[in-house]
């Protein structure tokens, strides 16, 4: 019953190491006001989104690590090799979409906190691109191995309605407080690779416990639902499976246990973890989008475009994570995003989103070593230099 994590866990080890020594921890004043005992009003009828303005295709990049690249003393660079706003870099390339991840409480670190998110929604926003925002409900990285609650809400993790009015709460006044500063994002991940049982302590528990998840993922939803209703917003709701293959079993489960009132289907899909290859993934896309008639997106890729590292931090993708006929090259990356695109979009999916193209080498230390483990992953050289696959987002013009 664990085949389906053995790959996602391969990523999950490393990317579990990212605690950056640049960081300090944050304060009250960095959260949104929350008072997660406080009563909630039933729920209403649920009632589908509105639909944001018309994008044919998003072009995305998750630009999370940007702010905290900058304070480390990394500067961007455009193609023409001129000094340029991150932000701006992206859009000026053609992206039309931002992912931002969200911590509730990260001790760990000042960054993808309520402060570091709200500055960087307003820099996607100032550059015209469309938002969405990624609800980790946890204080550290939540993924297919870890779906750790935040030390906020620990003590009532056996309490299902009262941990549902925590997450309710904390999800509508974090929108709340975004749509005070004109910041809401366009669309909302409920949670970040969700394959296992969300708010979970330690290891995590199987089978998934579906009276449980099912409320906690519907309080989650409800939560953006009433938020968009009150302010006559447009906010899309994302659900969020790594690999494919683990979005056919788990959205059946969860349809079957009421988890119906989402817009989106998100997906991770590196093909090292994965049982799906370039030439046969589109069936799983396919399935899932005609099945449950709602909307797809890959929101975490990556390729590298050179097998060089260029520091101390080991690169999590090497050699093994090359695509027969996708070279480790800038044209090899282009071509492998390119590909993937018309496989996604041809199976009638809707936006394909890059992983942290920005997360570049700096003075900076993750918790075993100095630099990235991104680094040749990136859309930038290692001088920071836009290379040949920012040409991907080329396309949304």
């Amino acid at each position: 019953m664990f085949r389906h994590l053995i790959g996602p866990m391969l990523k999950t080890g490393l990317l579990c190491l990212l605690f950056s020594a640049c960081s300090s921890g944050t304060t009250s004043e960095d959260l949104p006001e929350t008072n997660d005992d406080s009563p909630v009003s039933e729920t209403p009828e649920e009632t589908p989104a509105e639909t944001p303005e018309e994008t044919d295709f998003y072009y995305g990049a998750d630009l999370s690590y940007v702010n905290e690249m900058e304070d480390c003393g990394a500067t961007y660079y455009n193609a023409e090799a001129q000094a340029e706003d991150a932000y701006q870099i992206f859009a000026d390339a053609g992206a039309n979409l931002v992912r931002v991840r969200l911590w509730h409480s990260p001790e760990w670190t000042s960054y993808s906190n309520f402060q570091d998110v709200k500055k960087s929604i307003s820099r996607a926003k100032a550059a015209n691109m469309q938002v969405l925002l990624d609800f980790h409900y946890s204080d550290t990285w939540a993924d297919p191995s870890k779906q750790e609650i935040p030390a906020a809400w620990e003590a009532v993790k056996d309490n299902t309605p009262v941990l549902g009015d925590s997450l309710y709460n904390y999800t509508y006044q974090t929108l709340e407080k975004l749509k005070e500063a004109d910041l809401l994002p366009n669309i909302v991940q409920v949670g970040n690779e969700i394959n296992g049982m969300i708010l979970q302590q330690g290891e995590l528990e199987w089978p998934i416990d579906w009276d449980r998840n099912a409320y906690l993922l519907n309080k989650g939803i409800q939560a953006v639902r009433d938020i968009a209703s009150q302010n006559e917003s447009n906010i899309e709701i994302m659900l969020h499976i790594a690999q494919p293959e683990n979005g056919l079993w788990w959205f059946e489960q969860a349809t079957a246990n009421g988890v119906t009132n989402f817009d989106w289907i998100g997906l991770s899909y590196y093909p090292i973890w994965s049982e799906y290859n370039l030439e046969n993934v589109s069936s799983a896309l396919q399935t899932l989008i005609s099945t449950y008639d709602k909307k797809l997106m890959v929101v975490e890729t990556a390729y590298p475009f050179t097998l060089e590292n260029a520091d101390s931090a080991n690169n999590i993708l090497g050699e093994d994570a090359l695509v027969d006929g996708f070279p480790a090259t800038q044209q090899g990356q282009l071509d492998y995003l390119n590909k993937l695109q018309e496989v996604i979009e041809n199976a009638g999916g809707s936006g394909l989103v890059y992983w942290e193209p920005a997360w570049v080498s700096t003075s900076c230390s993750t918790q075993w070593a100095q630099g990235s483990h991104w680094d040749n992953a990136t859309l930038f050289d290692h001088q920071k230099k836009a290379i040949l696959g920012m040409q991907f987002f080329n396309a949304s013009k």
